[in-house]
C-alpha cells in the first residue's frame, strides 16, 4: 500500500467514525401532531393550527358537538372507568399490548425515552416538550408526577355529561383511548382538574385551537356533549 492510499484510508475511516458517533448521539426530534391528522391519537402532542384553512376545518369538527346542560357527579370515582391505566380496552391503540396506557403515553411523546432494564414497557426517564405551557421537562420516574397523562375530556367532565349511563367497556375504552391522553407538566394538569374549555384552557396560547379541536375530536367518537359556554369557547380559540 502506498502512502497515499494509507492517508486516504486513514481519512475515511476517521469520516466513518465521526458519522457513526453522530448517528449515536442525535436523537430524532419528536414532531407534534396536528389533531386535524391525528384522529387516531397515535402521534404526539399538539401542532398549532395557524392557517384559516386549517381553523376552518378544526371549527366544521367542533360543530358536530352536541350540547347539553352538565348533570350532577352522584357516584362518580376513578374507578367507574376500569383499573387505572388498564391494558384492556377494546378497539383502541396500543390495547392489549401487554404495557401500561401510561407508558405507552410516555414512550408516544417522549424523547430519548429509557426503560427499566429487562422491561420494554416500563418507561423510567424521558424529556418532554410538555404541549400545555411549551416547557421542556427532564423527567425521570424518581419525581413521576411531574409529567402526569391528561384526559383531555376529564373523566369527571364525561360522567356530568352522560358517561355514567355507558356500559363499563365504553368507559374503560375512553379512558385509555390514546385520542384523549397526553403528557403534560403535572402542575397544569393538576390546575385544569375536571374543567371544560370555557374554564381551562392551556397557558400555551398557541396550542388552544388544536387543544379544543382534539377535545371537540374525543366528544364526537365517543358521543359526549359539551355545555353550550363550553361550545361557545371552543369555537372561539379557533377563528
Amino acid at each position: 500500500m502506498s502512502a497515499k492510499d494509507a492517508v486516504a484510508l486513514v481519512a475515511g475511516a476517521a469520516i466513518l467514525v465521526a458519522l457513526a458517533n453522530h448517528s449515536a448521539e442525535s436523537t430524532p426530534a419528536v414532531t407534534a401532531a396536528s389533531p386535524l391528522g391525528n384522529a387516531s391519537g397515535t402521534l404526539p402532542g399538539l401542532a398549532p393550527i395557524t392557517s384559516s384553512e386549517d381553523k376552518a376545518r378544526a371549527r366544521a369538527i367542533i360543530a358536530k358537538v352536541k350540547t347539553k346542560g352538565r348533570g350532577p357527579s352522584t357516584g362518580y370515582s376513578r374507578s367507574r372507568y376500569g383499573e387505572n391505566w388498564a391494558d384492556t380496552a377494546t378497539g383502541v391503540p396500543y390495547a392489549r399490548n401487554g404495557c401500561r396506557t401510561r407508558d405507552d403515553l410516555l414512550a408516544r411523546d417522549g424523547r430519548d425515552v429509557r426503560y427499566r432494564k429487562g422491561s420494554t414497557c416500563e418507561v423510567v426517564a424521558l424529556r418532554l416538550e410538555d404541549p400545555y405551557t411549551g416547557q421542556m421537562i427532564d423527567w425521570s420516574k424518581r419525581h413521576a408526577a411531574e409529567i402526569q397523562v391528561d384526559h383531555v375530556v376529564p373523566l369527571a367532565y364525561a360522567w356530568r355529561m352522560g358517561s355514567s349511563r355507558w356500559p363499563r367497556s365504553k368507559r374503560v375504552d375512553f379512558a385509555n383511548d390514546p385520542l384523549n391522553l397526553l403528557p403534560v407538566k403535572g402542575s397544569a394538569n393538576e390546575q385544569k382538574e375536571a374543567s371544560g374549555p370555557a374554564s381551562w384552557l392551556p397557558p400555551r396560547r398557541r396550542v388552544r385551537c388544536a387543544y379544543v379541536t382534539r377535545f371537540a375530536q374525543v366528544a364526537v367518537k365517543y358521543g359526549v356533549p359539551v355545555t353550550p359556554a363550553d361550545k361557545k369557547a371552543m369555537l372561539a380559540q379557533c377563528r
